[in-house]
Parts: C-alpha cells; structure tokens; sequence
C-alpha cells in the first residue's frame, strides 16, 4: 500500500496534508450505508424488495411500490433532498441541515420524478432514508452500526459517519473553494448521514477496498451483489449497484464511487481484474478526483489498458446542410432544452465554445460514446454507443422565445408551493425575469421556449384553457415539476 500526503490541510494555521489527514469523503459515503442495509438484510431483518412505506409509514403514498433497492440504485424516482433544499430556501448556505429537515421537505412531495424502476436519477434522498431504516431496524444509529460492523472490524480506525457537524474532529481538514479574490473556507454544514458525511482517510478507504478481494465484512455473495449494476423495466443497465458505480477504463472493469460537497472532492475505485484500489481525497473544489485516480491506474495498468479511439469526422458536410440542425431541442421526459449551435468549426454543443458534433453522416454526428441522428421530421435521436447498449433518446425541435416587454411583464407576481413551503416573487427584467424569496438577492432567468426560462433552475409557467397563467413547475437536474400556484 502506498500513501501520501500532498499540500495543505489548513491554510489559516499552516498544517499539511499527511496520509492520516480525516476528509469529508462525501458520496464515497454511500457504498458504506449500501453495506449496512445488505448486513441487515442477509440476516433476514430487512428485505431489499419490501415497501419502505413498512419502514417509513410516514412517507407519501404516490401509488407506486418504492423498495430499499429502488433507494440504494437510485431508481426510486423520489426527489433529491439537496436540490428540494435549495429551491425552497433560495441558497443552499443556511443555518445547520438535520436529518428531520430532510424528512420534513422529502414527505411534503406529493409527487415522484418518475415511476420507480422506470428511470436511473441520482439522488440523495434514498440514502438518507436507508440510514434512518437502518436505525429504525438495528436499533442504532447507522454511525454505531457502521462502526461496530464495518469499521472496526475492518481496522478502519480514522474513520466515522458525522452527525454532529460541530463536533471536533482531531486532524480533520477544512476545505476550500476558490473565489476571484482567493480562497474560502467551504465546510458542509450537515448534520444528516447516509448519503454523505463519512469523515475518512486514504488508508482506511484502501482497508475497506481491500475488504472486496478477501472479505471479512460480508461474504462474497453479497459483494458481488452490491457491484451488481441494476436493470431499468425496459431493460437497460444503469451502471450503478447498490453504493458503487460499475463501469471501465479503458477496456478494464472499473468499480468505484466519486463525491463533492462544499470544497471537498472524493473519490475511490478498485479495478478487480487487476487487483488495484485507488483512493483519492480532496479539500479544494477546483480538484479533479476522479482524473487523478484514473491516471494512477493508468500508469500502474499501462500494459493491460485497450483505449477506445477517440471519434473523428468521417464525411465532409457544408455549412449550408448543417445550418438546418442549429436550434433548440427539449427532452420530453425532464423538459431539459439542448442548444445546437452553428459555429466556423462546425456544429456545437451550448453556446459557441461547447463540445463539436462531429459528422460521420450526412446528418448524423458522434461525439464521445454517443452518436445523434437529425431526423427528417425535425427530431434529434441521441443513441450511447458504450457497453452496455441502452435504449436511445428523442429531443424535439422546439423554437427559441423572445417574449415581449409586456409579455414578460405578465409572468409577474407571488409564487407559491406547498411542497416547499416557500414562496418566489417573480418579476420583469430588461431581456427576462428575475425570481426572488426570503431575504435571498434576486436570481435572473431568461427565456428558453415556450413558457419555460433556465437560471439557476429551470421554470416552467402555467396556464389554463384560456391561457391565463395559474402557476409554473420547477425542475433541475435531480428534481422534476415542483408546483408553484400563482397567488390571487
């Protein structure tokens, strides 16, 4: 095993990093919660495929059978609790956040992102629901029985899940993020556990990797389980177990999980054909974990590594024929736009410094492991062409929205949901709106399509058979279609 420590693990008082320096390791968290739950479970307390509405009667019944394995793979279809955090709040910086404050905003939602088993999303919110049955069904905390189950026996001894943010940490690192004018303290300021707020060490995540090749927490049945990647009804692989991404480097097999909370960056893999882990811990938000782990393996792997080859444009297409493919393209599942952009390069991906779409047809393009096909119908037909194969994507055309000063004058007044508990004033700007709640500066948004404008979050306004406007929908990444009512 090899360690090493690499720049600052405080700047104030001058202290460096050290191979025993304790890190938030964030969502390398979640393999640890999976492990728990699947303790449980071989000893018949609890069931992978139960309703968790029999460990939590106090969620939302949505009609739709969610499980503990819907939770751990990410396949539930409930909403993120720090994206419902955030949007409810206006900022994510405020005040101590508890496991209470997530099960109060996570059994408001009186509806799911998706039917369960239908679609792979990433969220926190399973994972801090498994802690708490954990503890509903142990009769510990997940931190007493992560401790006593997993860690100590794996002599993981810097090692603990935190839930009490002021609690000291000797030899903990304070973390970072990097501002114009410098650096600046970026701590998490979480009480809740499960989804994230392991403290750990490079040399501990190294024990429990090792943990996978000669087992001695769990047995290789249920080891193999967790690296298992789960099946969507329509049959396509999510690349996710149960608290593991499973996936490759350059043709070798890659199991592992990254994390980011507030400046801290992590993340550890172990390649199982090779027997090598890798784990790499961060205190700096301009850090790339997941990169660094990954050119470690490569030198160690060099003579086992197959890379792909990188794809390159195979048919000459004028300017002309691709000025037809630029515009705007909406999933019409997330509601999410895609711009396509015409540049002196070629077509691109955003604005006029994306990623290049490079034609391999007269009207289809790859670019990394995907290829898009423009349709003849106006259609944009994303298919991922990795391992292994997945069911392909359609985006529709939609036209850009230049709303008018008084059209979007309109669009004014109070917002409210009852999901959140928050309340957003919406006003005119002079090319958009701005959206505003608490005490909160206002936040700018600008049109997209339709009734639909991006900022920090995606909106999407309302209206009835008459066309008045009645409410809007928020959505980001993790969490679809909050209902805002407008106010009389």
């Amino acid at each position: 095993m090899y360690e090493a420590g690499y720049g600052s693990a405080n700047l104030e008082a001058d202290v460096p990093i050290t191979p025993a320096s304790i890190f938030h390791a964030a969502s390398v968290s979640k393999q640890f919660t999976a492990m728990a739950v699947m303790l449980l479970a071989r000893e018949g307390k609890l069931s992978l495929d139960a309703d968790i509405h029999s460990y939590l009667p106090e969620l939302p019944d949505y009609g739709q059978r969610i499980t503990l394995r819907h939770l751990l793979t990410h396949t539930s279809g409930l909403r993120d609790q720090w994206d419902l955090l955030a949007i409810a709040r206006g900022r994510f910086e405020e005040d101590r956040i508890t496991e209470a404050d997530v099960l109060d905003i996570v059994t408001r939602q009186k509806e799911l992102n998706f039917t369960p088993g239908t679609e792979y999303l990433y969220s926190n919110t399973g994972y801090t629901l498994a802690a708490i049955i954990v503890h509903r069904v142990s009769g510990k905390t997940l931190r007493q029985f992560a401790d006593e189950r997993i860690f100590k026996p794996l002599g993981m001894t810097r090692t603990h899940f935190h839930d009490d943010y002021t609690m000291l940490v000797k030899g903990r690192t304070s973390a970072y993020e990097k501002e114009k004018d410098g650096w600046h303290v970026a701590i998490p300021n979480y009480d809740t556990y499960g989804a994230t707020s392991l403290f750990t060490t490079v040399g501990d995540l190294l024990k429990w990797q090792e943990n996978f090749r000669h087992p001695v927490v769990g047995d290789e049945a249920l080891l193999r389980q967790m690296q298992t990647s789960a099946v969507l009804a329509n049959g396509d692989t999510t690349g996710y177990g149960l608290g593991l991404q499973v996936g490759e480097q350059d043709g070798m097999k890659l199991v592992g999980h990254a994390g980011g909370d507030a400046g801290y960056r992590t993340y550890t893999g172990r390649y199982p054909e090779h027997a090598l882990a890798v784990a790499v811990l961060c205190n700096a938000s301009t850090a790339d974990p997941v990169g660094l782990a990954a050119k470690v393996g490569g030198l160690y792997l060099k003579p086992f590594a197959k890379p792909t080859p990188a794809p390159k444009a195979t048919a000459n297409v004028t300017k002309q024929e691709l000025s037809r493919f630029a515009g705007l393209y909406v999933n019409q599942t997330t509601g999410a736009p895609t711009s396509v952009t015409l540049t002196d390069a070629g077509l691109v991906i955003g604005r006029q410094n994306g990623p290049e779409l490079l034609p391999v047809a007269a009207n289809k393009f790859r670019i990394g492991n995907s290829e898009w096909e423009f349709a003849p119908n106006g259609d944009l037909v994303q298919r991922f062409l990795g391992s292994p194969p997945r069911h392909p994507v359609t985006l529709v055309k939609r036209d850009a929205a230049h709303p008018s000063a008084s059209e979007r004058a309109a669009y004014a007044g109070a917002y409210t949901s009852a999901e959140l508990g928050a309340t957003y004033i919406v006003a005119a700007s002079d090319s958009g709106l701005t959206l505003r709640t608490g005490t909160n500066p206002p936040a700018t948004f600008t049109p997209a399509y339709g009734d639909t404008f991006l900022g920090p979050f995606m909106i999407e306004f309302t209206r009835d058979q008459g066309g008045r406007l009645t409410g809007a929908l928020v959505s980001t990444g993790r969490v679809r279609k909050v209902r805002f009512e407008k106010n009389p």
